[in-house]
């Protein structure tokens, strides 16, 4: 039984799938972390949860204003620049 589910799932052809679903795992997992130890505004420790809502405006902007948000904000937006500038009107 358990050699015949391995060789149905462990082919060339589902490695793609495996990448894909690996690549999303790691993402999910990476925002849970992130939110959990830098977010703001959630609180894990009782002592955290028993002051309410707080306003904390420069912590959240901290926190919205990351480094790769930064770093995209003043670059060219369009990802093929040749090919949709040639495809523009006017130029």
């Amino acid at each position: 039984m358990a050699s015949s589910t391995m060789n149905r799932w462990l082919r060339p052809e589902v490695y793609p799938l495996f990448a894909a679903m690996g690549v999303a795992v790691g993402i999910c997992g990476f925002q849970l972390v992130r939110n959990i130890c830098i977010n703001p505004d959630v609180r894990v420790s009782k002592e955290n949860r028993a002051a309410g809502v707080l306003e904390n405006f420069t912590e959240g902007q901290k926190y919205s204003e990351h480094f790769l948000r930064k770093y995209v904000r003043n670059k060219y937006k369009l990802l093929l620049i040749n090919l949709n500038s040639r495809n523009r009107p006017g130029m």
